[in-house]
């Protein structure tokens, strides 16, 4: 993460404290074992159905939660959790064709461990339900074709008294516009709303079970959202469990 001019004397003490902080909002702290099976009902893993699915609204996701999108919005990833205290969770990019929303892509993911909450708290291990912009890129591994402004950083990288299934969560990470500032790397420590709002909440690599409040997707589908989502198409997250987003 960004420490100025680097010339201050605890400036590397004060990274590492910041980093892991940030790091922890996307997985870390304790590892979970891994889960069992994916996620919902109607996950699809990596190909394009042979007709993709083109509706007015957004499958699943109600008035209230629509409403929220903004008008400049053509692309959404949603993401569909199983439940409210689930981890496991079904990921979907829709692009806006005209006046209809169109189904890309789908994969299996996970979200916070402890499952799903409109009132994040740092440390409660839910992921945040809502609507949020999706502005900056970045990880330990070269850009791989971002359209997304993409910083690459060893800074990304998970510190190595994690488990190892940990160690390449962060090598592609999608910044979720949550407690953070648009324009900056997704490791910016800065919280506008408070540390006890949380933050650094990612789409990063899954290791195959439930964050600590971020969503994680496998390597291709990371890769792909990298090289699809269009600063200029104004791209949002709409996320929570199933009964939320239809609400």
């Amino acid at each position: 993460m960004r420490l100025g001019d680097g010339r201050r004397a605890g400036a590397a003490a004060v990274a590492s404290v910041l980093l892991v902080a940030a790091l922890a909002a996307c997985g870390g702290g304790s590892p979970e074992r891994r889960s069992d099976g994916v996620a919902g009902a109607g996950a699809q893993g990596g190909g394009r159905s042979p007709e993709a699915t083109a509706a007015t609204g957004l499958p699943g996701v109600g008035d209230r939660m629509r409403r929220r999108i903004p008008v400049a919005a053509r692309q959404v990833v949603a993401v569909y959790g199983d439940g409210r205290d689930s981890a496991r969770a079904t990921v979907v990019l829709y692009a806006k064709r005209g006046p209809r929303w169109e189904r890309v892509r789908g994969w299996p993911g996970h979200n916070g461990k402890r499952g799903w909450t409109a009132e994040h708290r740092a440390g409660d291990n839910r992921s945040p339900v809502g609507v949020f912009t999706l502005t900056d890129a970045g990880g330990v591994l070269a850009d791989p074709g971002s359209r997304l402004p993409y910083t690459r950083s060893a800074s990304f990288a998970a510190p190595r008294w994690w488990a190892k299934s940990h160690w390449h969560d962060f090598d592609y990470v999608i910044a979720i516009d949550y407690n953070r500032v648009k324009g900056a790397p997704p490791d910016d420590p800065t919280r506008p709303e408070g540390e006890g709002r949380g933050g650094g909440i990612w789409l990063h690599m899954d290791h195959g079970s439930g964050t600590s409040a971020c969503v994680s997707v496998s390597r291709a589908a990371m890769e792909h959202l990298l090289r699809t989502l269009d600063p200029d198409e104004h791209p949002v997250v709409v996320m929570g469990d199933r009964a939320a987003l239809r609400a």
